[in-house]
């Protein structure tokens, strides 16, 4: 078996492993339901409550897609701009920090006093908790252009918007595509933070009325499924980091 092979198999043995122990543990410990329901009681609520599950998974993912397109816009720009002024990185950075360290579920509230409960608060919410790291990102890429390379440039005849656009952006992406497989995952915790304390649609919705009547599985059904559409999210971004920043993984291939 090749090592590549290894590798794509492991996260599937590691998965199934840790059912398997999670399902003798619940059954061997007579663990109740309403405290830890096992895997095949939560699939067998996935499976009971497909139609409401899947209704509300579409409005979650549609929702953490929106609030996560904004968020890499926003985070973009910003990147840019921090990394390539000194003077907007001393006057932005800390502000930044300040404010990725407030917990965004006591921003929720604030959100639904002006703009209501439903969507705008769900996509805003997954904007505001996946922003930073591309903003973050995006800068640590520019910003750490090597000085000699700028000097280089620069006796050549480019302008500093040329460093940027040609040397700069170029060399960010890595860290760009590396910051939206964590952003993208971060989303989702966004919209289902703000769909369990004011929503009245989606995966958070759900879970919130479901642990309201003591029905456990499907609580960890709805987890299931928002952790299958960050992994799926995930992989999607990771191929396409694969396919766009190909150049900056030459020699990390695993050996056959």
């Amino acid at each position: 078996m090749t090592a590549g092979t290894r590798n794509a198999l492991a996260p599937w043995v590691a998965g199934l492993a840790l059912l398997l122990v999670w399902e003798a543990g619940c059954r061997l410990f007579a663990v109740p339901a309403f405290i830890l329901p096992t895997p095949s009681a939560s699939v067998g609520a996935l499976w009971a409550y497909l139609g409401p599950i899947a209704f509300n998974a579409v409005f979650t993912f549609w929702v953490t897609l929106l609030g996560f397109a904004i968020a890499v816009g926003v985070g973009l720009v910003l990147g840019v701009l921090i990394g390539a002024s000194p003077l907007a990185y001393a006057a932005l950075n800390p502000l930044l920090i300040g404010f990725n360290s407030i917990p965004k579920v006591a921003i929720v509230p604030i959100l639904v006093i002006w703009f209501g409960i439903g969507t705008v608060p769900a996509v805003l919410t997954a904007f505001l908790i996946s922003f930073f790291p591309i903003a973050v990102n995006v800068a640590t890429g520019i910003a750490t252009l090597e000085p000699e390379l700028k000097d280089v440039l620069r006796s050549l005849g480019a302008r500093p918007i040329d460093i940027l656009l040609k040397v700069g952006l170029p060399r960010a992406m890595p860290y760009f595509f590396a910051s939206l497989k964590v952003a993208v995952t971060l989303a989702f915790v966004g919209s289902v933070i703000s769909e369990t304390i004011a929503g009245n649609r989606g995966i958070g919705y759900l879970m919130l009325q479901a642990s309201s009547s003591f029905n456990v599985p499907l609580v960890f059904a709805g987890l299931i499924v928002v952790a299958a559409m960050g992994i799926v999210m995930y992989a999607a971004f990771a191929v396409l980091e694969r396919r766009i920043t190909g150049w900056a993984f030459r020699g990390q291939q695993p050996a056959g």
